[in-house]
């Protein structure tokens, strides 16, 4: 069962939703960080570098309140796999190389460089946040950690938020927010870190059009 957010991480949110807009409107820019800041960063960046598989349920929640459910199942370097619950016919998953968003009733779907989403930064082998992001904000509020960071190789104007619970040891949430402004929040529970998982889960195709042809 997914725990209830404490008031806290809420709050946490509620103020990201505001800086969202600021975000998107104009070029992100880097903010002076505090000692305190450096070490909440430092923090997350560690829990990050500490697995090299991750499983454990989501539920994500689209800018218009839809809200799905299902596994996620990381392997590092760079494979990582999201299987929404049924309803839901989504499903996506990374290779290491192509991010797949397919739907699996169709077997069609899409396909883009996965170091053109801020996923990478969760899937490298090992992840330097002060050195390989641009961090907007951080906020350190009653145990729980958000670090709101820019990819510096993103070229789409998006950015990742991470909430993670200090008290846990845990990444709680994450806010995936595009050029536009449009966040996809996923909550996460029960996740364990370095299980054994089929590498096959990783690999997906997606039915093409005779004339389409994937570099």
């Amino acid at each position: 069962m997914f725990k209830v957010l404490k008031f806290a991480c809420a709050a946490l949110v509620a103020m990201l939703a505001v800086q969202t807009f600021a975000f998107a409107a104009k070029k992100p820019a880097p903010i002076s960080l505090t000692e305190e800041q450096r070490a909440a960063i430092s923090r997350v960046n560690t829990f990050i570098n500490s697995f090299t598989t991750l499983k454990g349920e989501f539920v994500q929640t689209s800018d218009k309140g839809q809200s799905v459910r299902g596994v996620v199942m990381l392997s590092k370097p760079g494979k990582i796999r999201f299987d929404y619950a049924p309803p839901s016919p989504l499903l996506i998953v990374s290779d290491g190389k192509w991010l797949t968003i397919k739907n699996k009733v169709k077997e069609r779907g899409d396909q883009v460089p996965l170091g053109a989403t801020p996923l990478r930064l969760i899937v490298a082998p090992k992840i330097d946040l002060m050195a390989e992001t641009v961090v907007l904000s951080v906020e350190d509020v009653d145990g729980f950690t958000s670090v709101a960071l820019a990819d510096k190789k993103d070229q789409m104007g998006g950015h990742i938020v991470l909430i993670y619970d200090n008290a846990q040891d845990t990444l709680q949430q994450w806010i995936i927010v595009d050029g536009k402004g449009r966040r996809t929040t996923v909550q996460f529970a029960n996740l364990e870190r370095d299980v054994q998982l089929n590498q096959k889960l990783f690999m997906e195709t997606i039915k093409r059009k005779t004339n389409e042809k994937r570099n």
